[in-house]
């Protein structure tokens, strides 16, 4: 029997991102489980479905985003947050609210998964 890929949670306002984002991620091995809305995050993260990565895309989020990243940070589920530009400020509140890195878009495709195995081997 095949093991189980590793379950990354896709966060992201964007529909046509999310689908790229999945599909990108499936391609490299990665079982996904998808969420557009604060409200489908929280039943996600009720599920017994086993997070092993979330990648949060904050654009078109109020500031709710951010509870949701602190409740990852407190349940152990390592995060990294993407946003639409090189903002420090952005940076620096992604980091204070839990992220474990940051990515700017476009995202370069090496960088993303390097960050991503680098998170998923500390655990």
């Amino acid at each position: 029997m095949a093991p189980q890929p590793m379950t990354v949670l896709a966060i992201d306002r964007n529909q046509s991102n999310l689908t790229v984002m999945k599909r990108f991620l499936e391609q490299h091995g990665f079982g996904v489980v998808t969420a557009s809305t604060l409200e489908e995050v929280d039943r996600v993260l009720l599920s017994s479905e086993r997070i092993r990565l979330a990648l949060v895309d904050i654009a078109g989020f109020d500031r709710g985003i951010w509870d949701r990243c602190e409740r990852m940070r407190d349940e152990h589920i390592p995060f990294l947050v993407i946003y639409p530009q090189q903002r420090t400020a952005l940076q620096e509140e992604s980091l204070e609210h839990g992220a474990r890195g940051t990515l700017a878009k476009p995202l370069a495709q090496r960088e993303l998964l390097g960050l991503m195995q680098a998170l998923i081997g500390e655990e």
